[in-house]
């Protein structure tokens, strides 16, 4: 009954919609919502997590999907909330600390605090809700989108993550770009 449930709330996330550009792209409204809470344009939010945790569900249709892990480097995609912890507690059982969780990828070394419980890390309204803190947060420090963009993925200062962050923001811009067009 959990991952109907489960299952239950991604759908609303991704059939309750609200366009917020004048073209042709919907963002599920609960991004909107978000974006509003933490000062962050809707585009940039949702964008971001298409870059972290989006696949292709059909042909011509690209979502983040919340039930995703990144284990070193690996994407893992699980069906329901409740496999996707299952995974998740085998990791964490295994010693592995860095595994970046749910529909904002968010890294559970450093935001552990953040993320609270597994369980609730991977619900998808609070993993976005931390991650838009943290993109917030990032945008405090630069006062430009584009760089908290990046530092959102690659925070460090040597020239190799700094690199990684303008990579991983040129991405961001060209989800940012199709949704908008």
């Amino acid at each position: 009954m959990a991952a109907i449930n489960d299952l239950s709330v991604f759908v609303i996330l991704i059939i309750t919609t609200n366009i917020t550009s004048t073209k042709a792209e919907t963002i599920p409204s609960n991004y909107h919502k978000i974006a509003i809470e933490n000062k962050i344009p809707t585009t940039i939010l949702y964008a971001v997590a298409l870059a972290e945790s989006g696949q292709k569900i059909k042909v011509g249709i690209y979502r983040p999907w919340p039930w995703t892990l990144n284990v070193a480097g690996i994407p893992r995609r699980y069906p329901t909330r409740k496999a996707a912890y299952n995974g998740l507690m085998y990791f964490l059982e295994q010693g592995v600390k860095s595994i970046d969780i749910g529909i904002m990828q968010i890294n559970w070394r450093y935001h552990h605090k953040e993320l609270g419980t597994p369980w609730q890390a991977l619900e998808p309204i609070h993993n976005t809700r931390t991650g838009a803190r943290i993109l917030r947060g990032e945008y405090k420090i630069t006062g430009e989108w584009k760089k908290a963009i990046g530092r959102y993925h690659s925070p460090g200062q040597k020239p190799m993550q700094k690199k990684r962050a303008l990579n991983y923001a040129n991405r961001v811009m060209k989800h940012i770009h199709r949704i908008t067009q």
